[in-house]
């Protein structure tokens, strides 16, 4: 039989208490910069939250073309499209996102959240032509997060 003391108490008290901000935490949008190390490398977290839905905010690209159900959101607001042709050029700050529907474009100084499950390594989009080292798929986004 355990004994009740004091100490268990307050320490299980207190991880009762901080769970919900653990929650919370993990909730919270995902920053691009997170995604790499800085040798451009996939990070720990971005690998081991692969194949999850995670939330990412940034800024929604202009569109490469209308009617689309892909976008790219990027760190910083961009008036002209970040893209870029080999792996080797893929800059860490931005990212990818399908959705299932037609990409309702917001201004591109509009801060967003976008939400979706989280896809590594290359892939060449056969619509666009767009190459991509990181990417959310079955993504939404909002303005309000």
């Amino acid at each position: 039989m355990t004994a009740f003391t004091r100490r268990g108490f307050v320490t299980a008290a207190t991880a009762t208490l901080a769970a919900p901000g653990l929650l919370r935490a993990a909730d919270a949008p995902v920053k691009l910069r997170d995604l790499y190390t800085r040798t451009g490398e996939f990070s720990d977290l971005a690998t081991s939250l692969e194949g999850t839905r995670i939330a990412v905010d940034g800024f929604m690209a202009p569109p490469l073309k209308a009617e689309s159900r892909f976008f790219v959101l990027t760190k910083m607001p961009m008036a002209v499209c970040p893209f870029c042709e080999t792996e080797a050029e893929w800059p860490d700050d931005i990212l990818a996102v399908y959705t299932k529907r037609i990409v309702d474009v917001i201004p591109f100084n509009v801060r967003i959240v976008t939400r979706g499950l989280l896809e590594l390594g290359a892939y060449r989009d056969e619509e666009t032509g767009f190459l991509s080292m990181v990417r959310l798929d079955d993504a939404v986004y909002d303005r309000n997060g």
